[in-house]
């Protein structure tokens, strides 16, 4: 990284990323292919190269998040240059800010933080939760065996303790933000994804 980092970033951090390789019929511009494997007696580690869109990913990667689609005091050829090569967004974040669809009108996650490589985007069960006040004590109380999930009351305890609420096809949540009611699924997650043209993201399970 150049050292005066309010100067003009060096050609290398604005070089585009490593395009997909194709050869003869083959053209891996989706998917993994697996490079060097440890020996059997030395555990399960591997190296490999992930094909997108956007550019390659050699395994193991440094990829760092930017929650809202912003690296903390980073700029994009910082974080370039400090070997990223690709940067991670929340789904839960994203979506409540800056909202969808100011990320789809800037032409998607990569676009609107002006990063040229690939993107991944998680599916924000996590924050929902995690971001619900009371869950955490709701939580403990289960796996400490002092309360059972499926008894009606301790599920009206965890109702009025937490801002989201589970159900069989996803969740409803209250927005940390303003306290506004939005809902979670499957499907919408991986829509909302596809909108912020995210070429690898995590999808949202309700089992």
């Amino acid at each position: 990284m150049n050292a005066n980092w309010l100067s003009a970033p060096s050609p290398e951090e604005c070089a585009p990323f490593d395009a997909t390789a194709s050869s003869g019929t083959h053209c891996p511009d989706r998917g993994f292919e697996v490079g060097t494997r440890l020996g059997a007696d030395r555990g399960l580690g591997r190296t490999g190269v992930i094909h997108t869109a956007h550019g390659v990913i050699r395994t193991p990667a440094f990829i760092p998040v930017g929650t809202k689609a912003n690296v903390k005091a980073l700029t994009p050829e910082m974080v370039r240059s400090l070997g990223a090569q690709a940067v991670l967004a929340n789904a839960y974040h994203l979506y409540l800010q800056p909202g969808s669809d100011i990320v789809d009108d800037a032409g998607g996650f990569a676009s609107f933080m002006n990063w040229a490589g690939p993107t991944y985007t998680d599916s924000g069960g996590f924050q929902v939760l995690s971001l619900g006040a009371g869950f955490k004590k709701v939580l403990s109380q289960e796996f400490s065996g002092k309360a059972d999930p499926n008894d009606p009351a301790v599920q009206m305890q965890a109702i009025k303790a937490s801002n989201a609420v589970v159900d069989d096809d996803g969740v409803v949540f209250s927005s940390h933000i303003d306290g506004t009611k939005h809902r979670f699924q499957p499907r919408s997650v991986d829509g909302y994804s596809a909108s912020a043209r995210v070429p690898i993201s995590c999808s949202l399970s309700t089992s």
